[in-house]
């Protein structure tokens, strides 16, 4: 087990056969990755929970579908669930979970199926890594920047005058462009006491939010609603 370094991209491991492992993480080293290993299902939770604490989160998993204890799945699922910016991808030597991976119930980013060529590990990491964690300059070129020390967003300048639960909401989204968000995963990111409230309260805040964006663009929507699923941000459209 390595430690996380905190001034290089992170990529947690979770992988039961050590062959593998070692070797993906000697790929990933070499390519300036910090790139800690877990073999075990049931110490992942706990494991980035106790760098959750220290601000320490990896930026991706690297999640085998097959792993002792807790599986790969669920684990998908609640890692999708309790940190949603976090990039997610799955090692399978199933070929019939590939839907289920990708599915949006679980929200997997990517999936790679062995037998896999570790430099074709590193270069897919790399490509997630750039979907997924937009940097203030990139979100900047969308016409929308997120100040996250001031908690403000700007779109083309313009503060949007956001309160914390939207600025929140906001944030959560565009740390992963594309990515289809439940009510539920919204709700746990809303309030940081955890309180409990109803989807139509995310409703609300989502359309207050909306309104915000469109009296800057009123001819662009970048908050797009997905029928019986949820809400996802669309960047340039």
């Amino acid at each position: 087990m390595h430690d996380t370094d905190s001034r290089r991209d992170s990529v947690l491991i979770v992988e039961d056969e050590p062959k593998i492992a070692r070797l993906v993480a000697d790929y990933l080293e070499g390519s300036g990755f910090a790139a800690p290993q877990l073999d075990h299902g049931d110490a992942v939770l706990p494991w980035l929970q106790e760098r959750a604490a220290e601000d320490h989160l990896p930026d991706l998993v690297l999640l085998d579908l097959m792993l002792p204890g807790t599986d790969g799945l669920t684990l998908c699922r609640e890692i999708r669930r309790r940190w949603p910016g976090m990039a997610i991808i799955m090692l399978t030597a199933r070929v019939e979970e590939v839907d289920r991976l990708l599915g949006l119930e679980l929200g997997a980013d990517d999936y790679i199926c062995k037998p896999f060529s570790p430099r074709e590990v590193v270069a897919r990491v790399r490509a997630v890594l750039r979907r997924s964690q937009p940097s203030a300059e990139a979100a900047g070129d969308d016409g929308l920047l997120l100040d996250e020390a001031g908690w403000r967003a700007l779109a083309d300048g313009h503060d949007l005058g956001l309160t914390a639960v939207e600025f929140q909401l906001l944030k959560v989204m565009m740390h992963a462009p594309g990515r289809i968000f439940s009510r539920d995963q919204l709700m746990d990111h809303m309030y940081r006491d955890h309180r409990i409230v109803s989807e139509r309260t995310v409703d609300s805040h989502v359309k207050k939010l909306r309104k915000k964006i469109a009296e800057a663009w009123p001819e662009r929507e970048v908050i797009r609603s997905v029928y019986g699923v949820g809400y996802k941000y669309q960047p340039g459209e």
